[in-house]
């Protein structure tokens, strides 16, 4: 599998004043906007059920965006991989989330056969 997220604990996330930083309510269009001189785009979870964040940020990487990608607001142990596997790079837990049995669920699975903002579909692969 590829690389991991990085979790971090409400102290450690990104100001969404920092400076390079662009913080984006859910409800924004991610597509075509100019991203020139941004190193971190923050993304919100206002809701653990509320998933626009995972679209947004698989659209900011399908447009090229290498920056990180940050996960704020409700945010689960148990949404990180498929935050990973969107193309978040690292996400800010919710207070009463144990980072340290969020992080030995990486071991759970050795690969997937859907694709992701990483790769191709298993069954797509020579290799």
């Amino acid at each position: 599998m590829a690389t991991t997220l990085n979790i971090l604990s409400a102290d450690e996330g990104a100001s969404p004043d920092a400076p390079a930083t662009l913080a984006l309510p859910n409800d924004a269009e991610v597509q075509g906007l100019d991203l020139g001189g941004i190193v971190r785009v923050v993304l919100t979870f206002p809701k653990f059920t509320d998933g626009r964040a995972f679209s947004q940020a698989h659209a900011l990487r399908r447009a090229g965006f290498a920056g990180d990608i940050q996960a704020q607001g409700d945010v689960l142990i148990d949404q990180l991989l498929q935050m990973q596997r969107s193309g978040f790079s690292s996400a800010v837990l919710r207070a009463d989330q144990d980072a340290a049995h969020g992080a030995r669920l990486w071991g759970h699975f050795s690969g997937f056969y859907q694709g992701d903002v990483q790769g191709a579909p298993r069954f797509a692969q020579t290799a």
